[in-house]
């Protein structure tokens, strides 16, 4: 069997770093297989010159033009295989744009916005696991098995000398920080991460700070500048998607909360220190290493919902007002000092 098949996942930046072991499952199985993987255009810019697949881009603001645009451009013939990657009502209505003989999608309990109309095979129904691994599941109905997790992103040369640039590679470890997540709630707060900044750079550290071009970005990035008595490298904003993952890859250990980077940095062999309250780590942590994250979800279960992480129905998500408030500082300072025990650093 070599079938032709089509992966649609359109964001976000973190679920579709979260997609590419899913393309090396493939990859090889069926080595020359053609792939084709409909992706939203931030995705793209993260993920263009993956090997082996051929990237067709559809921009939420199009709207229903740009799917029939998208009908278009994909091959006349239509493919064996869909893999329907996402749940939501506009990847779904997008999915029926595509020709495909086998349409596979999300178990039951996953699905939403009338995903199970779009699709006509499942995924097995496996509660309680990570969500890469629910992805990575996706190639069972084609007799597959993803048993082992490969990403090797695709980060040209120019982007790595571009991070090699920003500071000297003088063995001095460095701590960097991406405060923010998409998810507003699952932000933490400035003043703490200027207390951990400190007290990182008390131990002989240098302190990095990254993130994107937005005004929440901005904003974040200055408070915690402006509140710490350490100095800080500020990178937020200078930076591009092809080069965030270079970036990410020359820190020892990233703190930030339940967000893109997160899974990038993780997917590039950097530590990880998860921020975590309003998402349950087990299911969208760092899917390496979860040592280093602080893990309150249980507590805001309890706090904000009045029952344990254990009785609510997996991926629930906690993001109410002031959720973040329940990690403390010391909660990062202590997994800052269990890497440092575990690496010598």
């Amino acid at each position: 069997m070599r079938p032709s098949i089509c992966l649609l996942r359109l964001s976000a930046l973190g679920d579709v770093t979260h997609v590419v072991p899913l393309v090396r499952t493939l990859q090889r199985a069926w080595p020359d297989a053609p792939l084709y993987w409909i992706i939203d255009p931030a995705g793209h810019r993260l993920l263009e010159g993956l090997e082996g697949v051929s990237f067709h881009v559809y921009d939420k603001r199009t709207g229903l033009a740009g799917m029939r645009a998208l009908r278009r451009s994909l091959p006349a013939a239509g493919f064996e295989v869909l893999l329907q990657l996402q749940v939501a009502a506009r990847a779904n209505l997008l999915s029926a744009f595509v020709r495909a003989r086998r349409r596979v999608g999300y178990d039951r309990a996953r699905s939403k916005d009338l995903h199970g109309l779009f699709v006509n095979e499942r995924i097995p129904d496996r509660p309680g696991i990570h969500v890469l691994d629910a992805i990575g599941s996706f190639c069972e109905p084609l007799g597959l098995k993803q048993d082992q997790v490969v990403w090797n992103l695709p980060v040209p040369d120019a982007a790595r000398e571009w991070a090699r640039a920003q500071w000297a590679d003088d063995g001095t470890p460095v701590l960097m920080i991406s405060p923010c997540s998409s998810h507003v709630r699952r932000n933490w707060y400035p003043q703490r991460y200027a207390a951990l900044a400190d007290h990182a750079a008390s131990r002989g550290w240098r302190v990095v700070l990254c993130g994107g071009r937005s005004a929440l970005e901005r904003e974040t990035a200055d408070a915690i500048v402006a509140t710490m008595r350490a100095p800080a490298l500020d990178l937020v904003g200078k930076d591009t998607l092809k080069q965030l993952p270079a970036l990410l890859e020359r820190a020892d250990l990233l703190v930030t909360p339940d967000s893109g980077p997160m899974h990038i940095a993780n997917a590039m062999g950097t530590r990880v220190l998860g921020l975590h309250a309003a998402s349950n780590p087990a299911r969208s942590g760092p899917y390496s290493d979860r040592r280093y994250c602080v893990d309150r979800y249980d507590d805001a279960a309890r706090r904000y919902l009045g029952k344990p992480a254990a009785a609510l129905k997996w991926g629930t998500k906690i993001e109410h007002d002031g959720v973040m408030e329940l990690v403390t500082v010391d909660d990062a300072v202590d997994a800052f000092e269990r890497y440092r025990a575990d690496h010598g650093r």
